[in-house]
């Protein structure tokens, strides 16, 4: 490790230096605590009892090698503080970790990790020519071995029921919500206390490189949640590591956030240093395709209000971590959850931007959904919230989430959102996601989605599969899967994504019928996109438009029986078009439906 890039901020491989590292003679502990009066390593290798450690370098590391401890041991550092009394802290650069309630660190032997995923590592590319279609997940919650609170699948037990799934219903990309080790089930991972450790929740490092290898064998890319703003209050952990504030603020108007969480203080180079090389740790070392960077809006702006100013430490962070991260992996996919109004994100960090490949597109989402949220015969005077996102769409290089986020704490469920009684749901949730899937952007959908589920989101729960053996779920759900794969197999709906030639309203001036007719372009292909969220049939005259000449060839149709609608279909149309229009006729748009032709 090179100690200056450690102190400026600099430093990417921090992890190679400090923590616990196994070699033939025992095992060299490591660790950073400027203000600790003495520290002492303890553990299973010397009965609970003090190893003393002593300062090296500049005295604000201390290091010693213990002969006995051998990987698969337990471990703390006990850090005295200056007035003589201390605390047993779990490492903050551990690579494994005790299952919660307890928190002792765990020596870990990296070199037994495995991979077989060259031939993925060498294809990988670029995004954003081409679809990029996520499935969100909850490890702990997707299925569940039993119903007990910790009847969780191990990483390699889900990878052989997920990939599976993940390859049948057309995703190519999954997004795993936070696995940073943490201790308590109901923060989702988003309040860690091990950013080097996977969560033994489900099971060991290898096991997860086992779950990373087998969807690179099948194609699907794995993005990783990461949480570089906020850290855990729990007292064995990062808080007051040293007997001061070493990772966090010392002053709770900025270290303590809206989630009672601590604030790392991005101002202190050694701080930059930890965060920048956990993400590089996950991405190098578990092959993970990128980072989801949570609440970036919180780095942005002082505890995320733009009333308060931009924070230009975590701005510099923010920038000179993505920048190192794209040089020494081009290709990792970095993204941001960010709802504020700077423009930039997606900006290369050298032209003085962020840095990121994507920003979720927030505003869609919230428009949308409050679209959709209304009843049908208040949406003429909201009919612009579905036209507003083309106006700032260039701006940044957007993708359109229906995340973990719209489904918890009284939100109700996309499928429950739909503002018409429970028939009228299903017709209009297939709608949305067929506005969704022809609007430019990327795409992420959170599990259960998919299936039609009704139940709020719970961590402690699997998702309602029994629902499928209801015949409007399972036709829901089938929806979804032509959909997706109607998505990956036309190039027209991503190709050209942030590109102005790629997309063209045909027609958005339709506030009596709330119809909606756009086109996505791309060389070779091109996709009419026509949608009747109203209550009613609605007949739509293509004449006067600029497809007047055009020979319309239904590709894909929401409303058709098989979905759930009443529109007689012999086959699915999604591989093969089948019914064609000529341009010179009505449209006729059944209620709540969206349709895709492929225009000839």
């Amino acid at each position: 490790m090179d100690f200056y890039s450690f102190y400026t901020g600099k430093e990417f491989e921090a992890q190679e230096f400090l923590g616990a590292h196994v070699y033939e003679g025992g095992t060299v502990f490591r660790t950073f605590a400027p203000a600790a009066r003495h520290i002492a390593v303890i553990g299973e290798f010397n009965h609970w009892t003090e190893a003393p450690m002593h300062k090296i370098y500049d005295g604000n590391f201390w290091e010693c090698t213990i002969p006995e401890a051998k990987a698969g041991m337990m471990y703390k550092f006990r850090i005295y503080r200056q007035d003589g009394s201390f605390i047993d802290h779990a490492d903050p650069y551990a690579f494994y970790s005790e299952l919660r309630p307890a928190s002792a660190s765990i020596i870990h032997d990296r070199s037994t990790h495995q991979f077989h995923d060259e031939k993925w590592l060498r294809k990988r590319k670029d995004t954003v020519h081409g679809p990029l279609n996520i499935y969100e997940l909850h490890f702990g919650s997707w299925r569940k071995k039993t119903e007990a609170e910790d009847g969780w699948y191990s990483y390699e037990e889900l990878a052989d029921i997920l990939v599976p799934y993940l390859k049948e219903n057309g995703y190519n990309y999954v997004e795993i919500m936070p696995l940073c080790e943490y201790p308590c089930d109901a923060s989702w991972g988003y309040q860690a206390t091990g950013y080097f450790s996977p969560t033994s929740r489900y099971g060991t490092p290898e096991g997860l490189c086992r779950f990373v290898d087998k969807c690179h064998e099948h194609e699907i890319g794995v993005i990783l949640d990461f949480v570089p703003v906020h850290f855990a209050v729990n007292d064995y952990a990062l808080w007051n590591y040293d007997g001061t504030a070493l990772y966090e603020y010392p002053n709770s108007a900025v270290g303590v956030n809206e989630w009672g969480s601590c604030n790392f203080m991005h101002s202190r180079g050694e701080t930059c240093s930890f965060l920048q090389s956990a993400a590089y740790f996950w991405l190098k070392e578990y092959h993970f395709d990128g980072l989801r960077m949570d609440a970036v809006g919180n780095l942005i702006f002082w505890q995320g209000n733009a009333a308060r100013g931009e924070c230009k430490p975590a701005i510099q962070f923010l920038q000179v971590m993505n920048r190192g991260l794209k040089e020494r992996m081009p290709e990792a996919l970095l993204i941001a959850e960010d709802s504020s109004s700077w423009v930039g994100v997606t900006r290369p960090a050298d032209q003085g931007g962020l840095g990121f490949d994507y920003k979720w597109d927030l505003g869609w989402m919230n428009d949308t959904l409050a679209y959709f949220s209304a009843e049908p015969q208040y949406r003429t005077d909201m009919y612009h919230k579905l036209t507003f996102s083309m106006q700032y769409f260039y701006d940044e290089h957007f993708l359109l989430p229906l995340s973990h986020d719209e489904v918890v704490h009284g939100k109700a469920t996309i499928l429950q959102k739909m503002g018409t009684e429970y028939e009228g749901k299903f017709p209009q949730a297939r709608a949305l996601y067929m506005y969704m899937y022809a609007h430019p952007g990327k795409k992420l959908n959170f599990m259960g989605n998919e299936i039609g589920q009704l139940r709020e989101w719970d961590e402690r729960r699997e998702q309602d599969w029994c629902i499928l053996e209801y015949p409007k779920h399972d036709a829901f759900h089938r929806f979804m899967k032509d959909l997706n794969q109607c998505y990956l197999e036309n190039p027209a709906l991503s190709r050209n994504d942030y590109d102005r030639e790629g997309f063209q309203w045909i027609d958005c001036h339709q506030e009596a019928k709330n119809v909606y007719v756009f086109e996505r372009r791309c060389a070779g292909q091109n996709i009419l996109a026509v949608f009747n969220f109203s209550d009613a049939k609605q007949v739509y005259d293509v004449t006067p438009t600029s497809l007047a000449e055009k020979k319309l060839t239904l590709l894909m149709d929401s409303d058709m029986d098989c979905y759930g609608g009443k529109t007689p279909a012999k086959k699915v149309p999604v591989k093969k078009a089948e019914t064609k229009t000529n341009a010179g006729k009505m449209l006729e748009l059944p209620a709540f439906s969206g349709r895709y032709y492929v225009v000839e």
